[in-house]
């Protein structure tokens, strides 16, 4: 028998009814939308009429369509002590996500052959809380990989231009501009047209800083000096002078955070009709430079989190929907409190040192909310489901299936109070290192109540979790063809 899910806020985010509404959605046995019930009468007389094998009620909490993160760095296999599919997956469970993606990086061995995504994903099943896709990897070398990769079931090929951070950096080696080119020649060769090739935006700067002590590596304002803007402007400007260049193929920029990138980005996309799309991340929208106390490593992150005035830019960008900003992405990015230099000791604290990347997955939602209410128009449900469900979708070709509340679509669902607020404690998170999160102590409102991933019940806010049923999300490709199997 069907499932039937009530609410008397319901956003379907279908672009037929953009206002929420009073109903019902009924789900068949395997998951899938069969009906959406847009009035109260409709929901009473199927009640009267059919016997549901059970109803879900939940009053005036809004129900919309289950989140979507493109950008999400999960450890395993390998380092697992640094993020597993366990607490990522819960992570995003209990944060209103209902399907991320996962960066090549991180992992051992990273993502850039069919064989390390066999490793990837036959780890991943049966741990996963969500539904979960994976990114390829471009690194020097592998161009012979990159078709098979995408064959085998990438949403599409990652690539940095500025090499990460150790002992990463090791495994997952930067490109430089001929190496993409050789790559973007070779999937053109191949008759690869429907891939997308995404970037972690950083060009090395032309000169490193190099400070005399480890007491200077412990002040923000000394490590924001290290990486300027100006390594991601010139990065954007090759990514878009090779876009210019192959109008056939799609480019992605990554946790974009430099407002002065927006214009090359339109001037590119205007002008040379480059397929050019960026996201940012809710740390570069909410936070800023001027809030990082000294030796809080926690907010370390690349690109790094800059001034407040850098905001209004990115948020300006944000509420225009055909701009190149199309969406927010959280770049997940947990490590041990060790490789965070948040451990006691002469080394703790030392931005110099310290891991980059944001634990934030959990909060994004809230925090993108709580940040976006204090906008003087302020953000909407409509742009919170275009940004970080229905672009992200589009993004990684799960449109025809997943984004949406409509029939035929999966019966993914994130339920939440908008107006209900929380303070941030470690205790509530479920991410693997729970005290490094920059967001702890923080009053945020937007309050995860249940999310459900294909009818099922995966997290409910004072029940805990259910079974870990999230599915392996393949891409399966012709050139005339793009569709996702679950497996």
């Amino acid at each position: 028998m069907d499932l039937l899910f009530l609410s008397r806020c319901i956003y379907l985010g279908d672009g037929s009814h953009e206002l929420p509404l009073n109903g019902g959605i009924i789900v068949d046995t395997g998951g899938i939308i069969r009906r959406v019930l847009r009035t109260a009468q409709e929901v009473n007389t199927y009640l009267y009429n059919t016997e549901s094998e059970a109803v879900y009620d939940f009053g005036d909490l809004l129900l919309m369509p289950g989140l979507i993160d493109t950008n999400v760095h999960i450890s395993e296999p390998g380092r697992t002590d640094w993020e597993g599919f366990v607490s990522a997956t819960k992570a995003a469970a209990a944060g209103g996500f209902t399907t991320i993606i996962n960066r090549p990086t991180n992992a051992t061995p990273t993502t850039v052959s069919v064989p390390a995504l066999k490793a990837k994903t036959s780890t991943a099943r049966g741990k996963i809380y969500v539904d979960v896709g994976f990114w390829g990897g471009l690194v020097p070398g592998n161009v012979d990989q990159l078709a098979p990769q995408l064959a085998a079931g990438v949403v599409g090929l990652q690539c940095t231009l500025c090499g990460s951070a150790p002992p990463v950096g090791e495994e997952f080696a930067a490109i430089n501009e001929a190496q993409l080119v050789e790559a973007l020649n070779q999937l053109s060769k191949e008759q690869v047209t429907d891939a997308v090739i995404a970037f972690h935006a950083e060009l090395p700067p032309s000169e490193a800083l190099v400070f005399p002590d480890d007491d200077s590596c412990k002040c923000y304002a000394n490590y924001l000096r290290t990486r300027p803007a100006s390594m991601e402007l010139s990065a954007v400007e090759l990514i878009c002078r090779v876009a210019a260049q192959h109008p056939e193929q799609r480019f992605h920029i990554m946790n974009l955070c430099c407002a002065e990138t927006l214009p090359v980005l339109a001037a590119s996309r205007r002008q040379a009709g480059a397929q050019l799309t960026a996201e940012t991340c809710p740390h570069y929208v909410a936070l800023s430079a001027e809030e990082v106390p000294e030796c809080g490593t926690e907010f370390k992150t690349w690109p790094p989190i800059r001034e407040r005035a850098n905001q209004a830019m990115l948020w300006q960008a944000l509420r225009q929907p055909d701009a190149a900003l199309q969406l927010i992405a959280s770049d997940h990015s947990s490590a041990t409190p060790g490789a965070r230099c948040l451990t006691y000791g002469r080394g703790r604290g030392n931005f110099m040192n310290a891991w980059p990347g944001i634990s934030s997955l959990q909060l994004s939602l809230p925090v993108v909310w709580t940040r976006g209410q204090q906008e003087e128009q302020p953000l909407s449900v409509a742009e919170v489901h275009r940004l970080m469900c229905w672009q992200p979708a589009q993004l990684c070709g799960l449109s025809s299936f997943k984004g949406r509340i409509a029939e035929g679509y999966d019966a993914d669902f994130c339920i939440w109070q908008p107006d209900e607020q929380f303070t941030v404690t470690s205790e509530d998170l479920f991410a693997a290192h729970k005290a490094s999160t920059p967001y702890a102590g923080q009053r945020l409102s937007g309050v995860v109540h249940a999310t459900v991933v294909r009818g099922l019940h995966v997290y409910q806010q004072y029940e805990g979790f259910g079974q870990p049923l999230g599915k392996v999300l393949l891409r399966k490709t012709s050139r005339k063809l793009v569709k996702f199997v679950r497996l």
